[in-house]
């Protein structure tokens, strides 16, 4: 898959970022970059801290050291919600949708947050959920959707008046394969279609390999490996990072 070509200088990056909880380094030196209109991956197995570093780029949690770069700006002492205004949006990974809502309200009232008046925040709530084939849910509680409709709404809701650049945190987690296969199109189509640059992280590596321009691969804490499809297929460190060390020996030795 050929990168789209950016004509612009925009970029969302971590540069040497490391997060210390007390002696334990969740991540050490960790850098990566998002530019627009395009799907760059994030994958590594349990515990590699790949949440932590999701929390790094929007503001929930402080680096010990290294910085969040946006388009050449240092923005890591900017708050979440600064951050989401100056176009960063994610998505989490347990929805986190306001249940005492309705689908549109959960949109709309993101725009309002982000300093827009309810009518023009309705009608882009509106517009986002017919772009995604999802008006038909606009006025049912967002409390009786089931599971991969709210991760829809979830997805339309962090769209909300065209961020710049889109985290998702596990979208496709409890999906079946065709459901994933229907998310993968959206997760496409929204680079395509809006420019939006997107951090895809998700354990489902065949989801991330088949949409992603650009993965990276985190394990304990640091970036193992980088690239296209191919590189990452071909890589004996993310073999060893997802299936151990010894286990692979043994295979080659078999």
């Amino acid at each position: 898959m050929n990168a789209p070509v950016n004509h612009n200088d925009l970029s969302l990056s971590a540069s040497g970022v490391t997060v210390a909880f007390g002696g334990f380094k969740a991540l050490t030196d960790v850098s990566l970059t998002v530019t627009p209109g395009a799907v760059h991956g994030l994958i590594g197995p349990n515990g590699a801290g790949k949440t932590t570093l999701v929390n790094v780029l929007t503001g929930f949690q402080a680096p010990t050291e290294g910085q969040v770069v946006l388009s050449g700006k240092s923005v890591g002492d900017l708050k979440p919600h600064a951050l989401r205004r100056t176009g960063i949006a994610r998505t989490f990974q347990a929805g986190r949708l306001f249940t005492g809502l309705d689908v549109l309200d959960n949109l709309a009232i993101t725009g309002v947050g982000l300093g827009h008046s309810r009518r023009a925040s309705e009608v882009e709530a509106m517009r986002l959920l017919d772009w995604m084939g999802a008006a038909h849910l606009a006025e049912l509680p967002a409390a009786g959707l089931p599971y991969t409709d709210e991760r829809r709404v979830g997805i339309a809701r962090s769209l909300m008046f065209g961020p710049k650049f889109l985290l998702l945190d596990e979208p496709a987690a409890g999906m079946s394969e065709a459901e994933a296969e229907d998310l993968a199109k959206t997760i496409s189509l929204v680079a395509e279609e809006l420019g939006c640059g997107i951090l895809l992280i998700e354990h489902n590596v065949g989801l991330v390999l088949s949409v992603s321009h650009h993965v990276y691969v985190l394990d304990a804490g640091q970036i193992i490996e980088e690239g296209d499809r191919d590189i990452i297929l071909a890589s004996k460190a993310v073999r060893d990072a997802y299936l151990g060390a010894e286990h692979t020996e043994n295979e080659e030795s078999s």
